[in-house]
């Protein structure tokens, strides 16, 4: 059994184009909760596995839901270090093709508790551009991006190309040399950060998780720096009065909150 999402996902109005459909199965209310996505190599290394278990579980704990793309490795050990109940799914193919086929028992659990998630019509078997729109979806749904581990060239550096024109914060592990080759060079470039220390970091994304989840739908529409015409499309009361009170601003023709 599937349906379809009867509204609209404020997080993804940052993608390029907003899917036509969505088919579910599952808990739609994690959608409206603080997310955070994960994502890396389909072969982590054990360090990688490790923190990427520890990681997905406290952030989880704390009350984040972990997005990812039900791949094998880093994927899969954020679903489960989060949880069946506490993770979302995004699949490149139909909500009723369980894809890999390695996975299909964490996907069944994740539907049955958590949420599953695509744009694919049931029965599309995944191509590989479907992962391309995939990884966008996983990345547009998070508040910030994960990469625990990749390297130059891989299908994560994808997904961090969304998270920099969509101005996600980005967060990697650090790796030692000649290991993660990517993820280093995001860290030389300063284009993003690394996590030295779980704790702290979960404790300072769960207190910003608290702050977004406070957040009216107007707000969260407007946090992902939407078009003025698009939040004129949904909310056409509100920007006017938001305006006024100062609470968000127009820059180049997009709405910010202040």
């Amino acid at each position: 059994m599937h349906n379809t999402l009867p509204f609209i996902v404020p997080e993804l109005s940052s993608m390029k184009r907003y899917p036509e459909e969505l088919y579910f199965r599952g808990n739609v209310e994690l959608l409206h909760r603080p997310k955070i996505s994960i994502v890396g190599t389909r072969r982590p290394n054990p360090y990688t596995r490790t923190m990427t278990l520890e990681l997905s579980r406290k952030l989880s704990h704390s009350g984040i839901v972990i997005i990812s793309g039900a791949a094998a490795g880093v994927d899969a050990i954020a679903h489960h270090g989060a949880g069946a109940e506490n993770t979302v799914a995004i699949l490149p193919s139909g909500i009723d093709v369980r894809y890999p086929v390695a996975n299909t028992k964490l996907i069944e659990a994740i539907e049955n508790q958590g949420l599953t998630l695509t744009p694919f019509e049931p029965g599309f078997g995944a191509r590989e551009w479907s992962f391309v729109v995939r990884n966008e979806i996983v990345v547009a749904l998070g508040d910030a991006l994960i990469v625990t581990e990749a390297d130059i060239g891989s299908g994560s550096m994808r997904s961090v190309e969304y998270a920099l024109a969509m101005e996600k914060p980005i967060y990697v592990l650090p790796h030692r040399l000649h290991e993660s080759t990517a993820t280093r060079l995001l860290l030389r470039e300063g284009k993003a950060r690394a996590i030295d220390d779980i704790d702290s970091f979960v404790a300072h994304i769960s207190q910003k998780g608290k702050n977004r989840g406070e957040d009216t739908p107007f707000l969260a529409f407007c946090r992902n720096n939407p078009t003025y015409e698009e939040v004129m499309g949904h909310f056409p009361s509100e920007i006017f009065e938001a305006e006024l009170s100062g609470v968000v601003e127009v820059r180049n023709g997009r709405v910010a909150v202040v």
